[in-house]
């Protein structure tokens, strides 16, 4: 089951996303795990997921999305 809590993130660049974006930057560089708290659920994300950048295109609008990915073991 997927659950979405990408509403947590959705904030002014100038507020709480810089400090998040830079601990996943700092996180993925060192190859470490990376742990979040969203919508009251704390994640962790382990060093071995997948990381991806995808862009979207619509009319006027632009999207960059961020995306990490793993499996539970």
């Amino acid at each position: 089951m997927l659950r979405s809590c990408a509403a947590a993130l959705v904030t002014p660049p100038t507020r709480s996303g810089r400090p998040k974006l830079r601990r996943l930057a700092d996180a993925l560089e060192a190859g470490e795990r990376f742990e979040i708290q969203m919508a009251g659920e704390r994640v962790y994300v382990p060093a071995r997921a997948e990381f991806n950048v995808e862009h979207e295109s619509e009319g006027d609008e632009e999207e960059i999305e961020f995306q990490l990915k793993w499996t539970k073991r």
